[in-house]
C-alpha cells in the first residue's frame, strides 16, 4: 500500500490553508510540509495496525498483520488451519491462556516493539500459525502464560533428540 498520495494530500491542504494567511502563512507552511511528512507516516501507520488489531479480533482464529516493507505497509491475512487441526489446538489450549485473551476484549492496550532472531521469528509465526493466531495473540498468550506461572505447553509433548527447553527472564 502506498502512503505517498495520502501524505501529498495533507500537504496539500497545509498549503491551501496557508495561502488564506498570506506570505508569513505560506513560508511557515513550507517549513512544517518537510517534518510533517515522517509524522504523517506515522499516523497512518497506526490508524493502520489499529484497524488489522480491531478486524483480527472480528475474524478470530484468522488474522491480519500489518508489516512494514520499506516506508509502505502492507496487510498479511493469516488464514486459520483446517478444522480437525483447528480442533486439536483448541483442545490443547489451557483456561488461563483463554482467560487471558477474553481479558483483552475491553482492555485498553499499549503497543511495544519486540525484536526477535530471525530464527526466533520464525518459530513464533510458526507455532501461531499452527495454533490458528495471530503473532501478536500467540505472543500475548505467551506473557500472560508465563506471569500466571503455567507450566503447561502450548507445544507438542514430542521433543527432537538434542533440543533444550529455557526458562527465565532476560533483562
Amino acid at each position: 500500500m502506498q502512503l505517498n498520495q495520502y501524505v501529498t494530500s495533507v500537504q496539500h491542504q497545509l498549503d491551501v490553508a496557508a495561502e488564506a494567511g498570506g506570505p508569513d502563512a505560506r513560508e511557515l507552511s513550507e517549513r512544517l510540509t518537510a517534518a510533517l511528512e515522517s509524522t504523517v507516516r506515522l499516523v497512518l501507520l497506526e490508524a493502520l495496525s489499529d484497524a488489522a488489531s480491531e478486524i483480527t479480533l472480528e475474524l478470530a482464529p484468522a488474522s491480519v498483520e500489518v508489516r512494514l516493507r520499506g516506508r509502505d505497509p502492507e496487510f498479511v491475512v493469516t488464514n486459520p488451519p483446517a478444522a480437525s487441526e483447528y480442533e486439536a489446538v483448541v483442545e490443547r489450549s489451557s483456561q488461563p491462556a483463554r482467560q487471558a485473551t477474553e481479558e483483552l476484549d475491553g482492555a485498553s492496550t499499549s503497543r511495544t516493539t519486540l525484536r526477535l532472531p530471525d530464527h526466533l521469528k520464525q518459530q513464533v509465526e510458526e507455532a501461531a500459525g499452527l495454533e490458528g493466531l495471530s503473532v501478536n495473540s500467540w505472543l500475548i498468550r505467551a506473557v500472560a502464560d508465563a506471569l500466571n506461572g503455567s507450566q503447561t505447553s502450548h507445544r507438542t509433548a514430542r521433543r527432537d533428540p538434542g533440543e533444550q527447553t529455557f526458562t527465565g527472564w532476560a533483562h
